[in-house]
Parts: C-alpha cells; structure tokens; sequence
C-alpha cells in the first residue's frame, strides 16, 4: 500500500477477528492509536492484534510504501 504526503489511511478501524503485520519499505507512517502517535520508517513495522484501533497518515514529503497483510478467515 502506498500512502502519499498529507495521506490518511482510516477512519479508525480495529483489528478483531483478523490480526496482521505492516512492514515498512519507503518513507514514514504515522500510527495513532490510543491517544500516542508513533513514527515508522524503512525496515520498521508493527504487529496487529485483537487490540489494535488505530489509523495511519504520512506526515512526510515522500511517499511511504508498506506491506500489510492480514488474516482474515475463511467461515
């Protein structure tokens, strides 16, 4: 996925019922959950869990490249 400058990815959603991973290839993602927002940049990522409400932005001049992927299940 691909976030250019000033981008949001939201609103905010959760993650119950289909857990993932972000990677981090190119720029800075902003993740905001609970009130903390916390850069990530190349090389970086996160977990997703059951616990995880968030949404993403790109405060940079760059556009910021990463790699989701979550499991979701099939019934």
């Amino acid at each position: 996925m691909t976030i250019d400058p000033g981008g949001v990815f939201g609103p905010v959603h959760d993650h119950v019922g289909r857990p993932g991973t972000v990677y981090i290839l190119q720029g800075t993602i902003t993740d905001h959950r609970n009130g903390v927002a916390t850069d990530y940049g190349p090389g970086v990522g996160w977990p997703e869990d059951r616990n995880t409400t968030h949404w993403l932005e790109n405060r940079g001049t760059v556009p910021a490249v990463e790699i989701s992927v979550d499991i979701v299940s099939r019934g």
